[in-house]
């Protein structure tokens, strides 16, 4: 069995945490695999300035790497497309395109009917018209919610992937329940977590050098700092209510966090390797996710979640459905004045009792595990794809 995938991210510069990443890592045991970084969604935002620039020619030097194996086992290959989804016309000349730059590079890894995976709805076109063992969807998030995308197209889009696809599956319950009556078949797969890599983080004592030195006790954030996801306001209020506490922040910015960066107890310390993560998050006190309450947030599911409660650290979040089942481990505030109060009472109470609690409760929500689901329902228990353990 072979694998296709067209990722919802660039394997080159996004952390390597994504389910699609960590799910096409497990396939590529079982046969070639092809993930094919993102596909451009967003219209042209010229408007954008420095930020607009910065991705273009990230964009380029993604294409430029051309197609590469990597350490995770798969190949990685980045099409020149162009951001012209709404124009139909430009359209259809932009997915003849891509569809023949993919038809050599499948030819050149002997690439022939595979599974087909979609993580990002501007595959659609070209996914459907591939020949194919069968087709997956990954609804991970409200794609229409995405910040400059044509928004009927996406819908269009995911509507023709639901309708087509032999399964999809949903990380959020909720959306999940909403939708899965307009699939053939849909499931709800709860995300994973690399388990033992963030449990053998604490057992290593050095810690990174621009984190080592800033003064506990630590709250602590790691993800991409955006704005349809991070609240700035709020977060600086937080900051302000507790000035004894040190704020770290661990990710990329997109947005400007000027005057939150100004204030003396908040460090940006910039996006780090996948594998630095855990040793970054060992050195938190508190870990804590805050975000803007939007249609995304709502059908949204954290890995970072996973990954705090991995390495035993107490978190406070602000409320969204998929933490209902994290009530016992996760303390919930939708208030800067609350979320101020529930970090210092996670600092107070933490003990070895509520860490192997924490950990316990992510301990067998593996990606093997999610894997092996995935794999399980397209084919079977007893199917020979799964005569090994992956």
């Amino acid at each position: 069995m072979d694998f296709l995938c067209f990722g919802g991210e660039d394997w080159w510069y996004h952390n390597h945490g994504h389910i699609d990443f960590q799910l096409m890592r497990r396939f590529a045991k079982r046969g070639i695999t092809l993930y094919v970084n993102s596909i451009i969604m967003q219209k042209p935002g010229i408007s954008q300035g420095r930020k607009f620039v910065q991705r273009f020619i990230r964009k380029g030097k993604s294409i430029f790497k051309g197609l590469k194996k990597t350490n995770a086992g798969f190949w990685v290959y980045s099409p020149f497309s162009l951001p012209v989804h709404h124009i139909p016309v430009l359209r259809f000349l932009n997915d003849t395109i891509l569809q023949s730059q993919i038809n050599r590079v499948m030819h050149k890894l002997k690439i022939h009917k595979p599974l087909i995976w979609v993580a990002c709805p501007t595959a659609c076109n070209i996914a459907l018209k591939f020949e194919k063992h069968c087709l997956v969807y990954q609804r991970t998030d409200r794609f229409e919610e995405y910040p400059d995308v044509d928004v009927d197209t996406i819908r269009q889009y995911d509507q023709r992937l639901k309708c087509n696809a032999d399964l999809v599956i949903y990380v959020n319950y909720k959306l999940y329940e909403e939708e899965k009556k307009q699939c053939k078949k849909a499931i709800y797969l709860d995300h994973g977590v690399d388990y033992e890599m963030f449990v053998s983080a604490e057992q290593d004592i050095i810690k990174p050098v621009d984190i080592a030195g800033i003064q506990r006790p630590i709250a602590g954030y790691f993800g991409s700092i955006d704005s349809h996801k991070f609240d700035t306001e709020f977060m600086e209020k937080v900051v302000d209510l507790l000035p004894e506490v040190s704020f770290v922040f661990i990710g990329e910015t997109l947005l400007d966090c000027s005057k939150l960066l100004s204030k003396k107890n908040v460090w940006m310390l910039g996006q780090k390797p996948y594998k630095q993560i855990p040793h970054y998050g060992k050195c938190f006190d508190v870990a804590i996710m805050t975000s803007n309450q939007n249609r995304w947030i709502e059908a949204c599911n954290p890995i970072k979640l996973k990954e705090y409660l991995a390495l035993g650290k107490p978190v406070v979040s602000i409320p969204f459905p998929e933490l209902e089942k994290y009530e016992d481990v996760v303390y919930q505030a939708n208030t800067p004045e609350k979320f101020a109060k529930y970090i210092k009472k996670s600092l107070a109470e933490d003990n070895p009792e509520r860490i192997a609690s924490r950990r316990n409760k992510v301990s067998e929500t593996t990606w093997d595990k999610k894997a092996q689901i995935v794999l399980e329902t397209l084919f079977g228990k007893n199917d020979d794809y799964l005569e090994e353990s992956l």
